[in-house]
């Protein structure tokens, strides 16, 4: 299967959003979607219907796989066997970008969260070489996601810098997301525009925008399970602004609205896309 690349406005594609998704594609002549997102490990080895409908859009839409539980900052060896099954998986759905978070998710057993890595010089190093050794399994270039956290580790560098070392010495990609740049901003006292003004255009693959959910003035927990609030379309605008459009995917992974309200947000993403200044650069990385 030909690999594609993700362009314009994406939505992550849910098994509870198939029945939906259908019944829109039986009553209009298109989709208002251009890409769709997967996370592998719930779809590796799966059969009879679900499959099916898989293939049914991977043959239609391209498609994205964002990983959940590769654990790139761990000390467990690296999953080499499930790479390959990954690697196989992307072959046969015809997809061209793999991403996974810039955290660790494992110790001595799966933690279910996504924790922060220390940031150190020693850990820029482990990662890279993780990273790297992914990379040569994947047959692809790996886009790394900057994660939201709610602990500060210690070490001898910030988040930000500490996220440029590794696109540098592992010469990897970026999965930008716009609403865990908020959210860290907000909950550790940093500046989100600074932040943004930071990254470096051309790693840049794809992007992120999502909800949260406001615990406290000074504290939000990144749910997916929200509409998008203004202040992250607003980062997202600047991103555009200063970047140049790349594509960009709305999460969404409970609380599900009607159909409908979530492709007013897919829609609002492409009309972004749609009115950059003139002085933003065009197309996709890939």
């Amino acid at each position: 299967m030909t690999l594609r690349h993700p362009e314009g406005a994406g939505l992550g594609f849910r098994r509870a959003l198939v029945g939906p998704l259908d019944a829109w594609l039986d009553q209009h002549a298109s989709l208002p979607v251009d890409f769709f997102e997967i996370a592998p490990e719930n779809w590796l080895g799966m059969g009879g219907r679900f499959a099916a409908d898989l293939r049914r859009y991977t043959e239609r839409f391209p498609f994205v796989a964002h990983g959940l539980s590769l654990s790139l900052g761990g000390f467990e060896p690296l999953d080499e066997p499930f790479l390959h099954r990954v690697r196989r998986f992307l072959d046969e759905h015809g997809i061209a970008v793999y991403s996974e978070h810039l955290s660790y998710c494992s110790d001595t057993g799966h933690l279910y969260d996504l924790m922060p890595i220390p940031f150190t010089e020693e850990a820029v190093a482990h990662v890279t070489e993780r990273i790297l050794r992914t990379q040569e399994i994947v047959g692809r270039p790996l886009a790394i996601e900057n994660v939201s956290f709610y602990a500060m580790p210690e070490g001898e560098m910030s988040e930000l810098e500490f996220l440029l070392e590794v696109l540098q010495q592992a010469d990897c990609q970026l999965l930008l997301d716009v609403n865990n740049i908020h959210v860290n901003a907000v909950n550790h006292g940093y500046d989100a525009e600074s932040f943004l003004q930071a990254i470096p255009a051309e790693r840049i693959c794809y992007g992120h925008i999502a909800g949260h959910y406001q615990q406290e003035e000074d504290l939000i927990i990144d749910t997916h399970g929200a509409t998008v609030i203004d202040p992250v379309w607003q980062l997202q605008q600047q991103a555009f602004e200063q970047h140049g459009v790349y594509p960009v995917l709305l999460e969404r992974d409970f609380n599900f609205p009607p159909l409908e309200e979530l492709l007013q947000e897919v829609a609002h993403i492409a009309r972004l896309q749609a009115a950059p200044p003139s002085s933003a650069r065009s197309g996709t990385a890939g």
